[in-house]
């Protein structure tokens, strides 16, 4: 939902390695969830696409691209919606200096 709401990709893998990274900058909670990737499925489509995100995924070993389950209270949802103010600035700024390098 977040994703929809915001415009972002959940299958971007870049994307989501910048989200978990964000939450650990700002001290949240977390828990390593081992998912396997044969338990992703669900509709056909969405599991075949969650299949691939998972694989691409797996290609890194770092804890980034691991799975994690959070406890959703109101200080983990301003941490959350932090996350697309601070993409927002972080994609502002390279725009800003890719201005200035033309």
């Amino acid at each position: 939902m977040f994703c929809e709401e915001n415009g972002l990709e959940w299958y971007d893998v870049n994307g989501y390695r910048a989200f978990i990274n964000h939450l650990n900058k700002n001290g949240a909670k977390m828990q390593k969830f081992p998912l396997c990737i044969k338990e992703s499925g669900g509709m056909y489509e969405r599991g075949r696409d969650k299949t691939k995100f998972l694989e691409e995924l797996s290609k890194f070993s770092s804890d980034d691209a691991s799975a994690y389950t959070i406890k959703l209270s109101d200080s983990m949802l301003e941490k959350i919606r932090l996350f697309q103010k601070d993409n927002n600035k972080t994609t502002n700024n390279q725009q800003q200096q890719q201005q200035q390098k033309q």
